[in-house]
C-alpha cells in the first residue's frame, strides 16, 4: 500500500548514488548520513560482507545483498527516514527496482552519478588500492583484478556511462580528488534543485 506522508512530516528521500569504483561514493553517503539523523548509509558491498562464503559465490551473493538491500530501503523510508545507496550499477535493473520502492513508499526518488574522467577514474581507484586497509576496497580490487584489471575497470566506467545515457533524470555531480567539501556540498544542491513529487517522477 502507498505510504501517505502528512503535510507536517518531511518526506524521506531514496538517493541512489551511482559512480565507478574509488571515485567517493562512500565517502559522500557517509557524509550525508551523519548531518541528516536516522538517515540509513545502505552499503550493499557491506550487505554482502554478511553473506557466507560470498566470495566462492560472488554473483549470486551480489544479488542476494542487492535483495536485502531493497527490503531494507522499502522498510526504513517507510518509518520515514533518508536512505543512501552509493554504488556502482553498470546495468539500470536496480535503479529501476529502488525506484519502485521509492514510488510505493511515498518517497522521493532521486538518481545521481558521482563523476571524474575515466583517466582519472582509473587512477584514483588504482592509488585507493594500493593504499587503503579497508576490506572492502581490497576485495573490491582482488575481484577486478579476476575480471581483467584496468581494462575492466575501464569498460565499467563507459557501462556506467551507457545507464546515465538511458535514465535523463539522473543528476551528475562532479568528483576530484581531495574536493571532497565541493562535491557534497553539489549533492546537497541537486537534492533540494528540481524536487521530484512524492511518487517519484522528476
Amino acid at each position: 500500500m502507498t505510504r501517505v506522508p502528512s503535510a507536517a512530516v518531511p518526506v524521506p528521500r531514496l538517493i541512489v548514488l551511482n559512480g565507478p569504483p574509488g571515485c567517493g561514493k562512500s565517502t559522500l553517503a557517509r557524509r550525508y548520513v551523519e548531518d541528516h539523523p536516522l538517515a540509513l548509509d545502505l552499503d550493499i558491498d557491506r550487505i554482502r560482507d554478511l553473506v557466507g562464503r560470498w566470495r566462492d559465490h560472488a554473483g549470486a551473493a551480489g544479488l542476494l545483498a542487492r535483495t536485502v538491500a531493497l527490503a531494507a530501503a522499502r522498510a526504513h523510508l517507510a518509518g520515514g527516514h533518508d536512505v543512501i545507496i552509493p554504488q556502482f550499477l553498470g546495468r539500470a535493473d536496480f535503479i529501476v527496482q529502488a525506484e519502485g520502492v521509492a514510488r510505493d513508499t511515498g518517497a522521493t526518488f532521486h538518481e545521481m552519478v558521482l563523476l571524474d574522467s575515466r583517466e582519472n577514474a582509473l587512477r584514483r581507484f588504482a592509488e585507493r588500492s594500493r593504499t587503503s586497509t579497508d576490506p572492502a576496497h581490497l576485495d573490491a580490487q582482488r575481484m577486478l583484478e579476476r575480471h581483467g584489471g584496468a581494462a575492466e575497470l575501464a569498460a565499467m566506467y563507459d557501462r556506467l556511462l551507457a545507464v546515465v545515457a538511458t535514465r535523463p533524470a539522473t543528476r551528475v555531480v562532479r568528483s576530484e580528488h581531495g574536493r571532497v567539501d565541493e562535491a557534497y556540498r553539489e549533492l546537497l544542491a541537486c537534492l533540494t534543485r528540481g524536487q521530484p513529487d512524492p511518487a517519484g517522477r522528476p
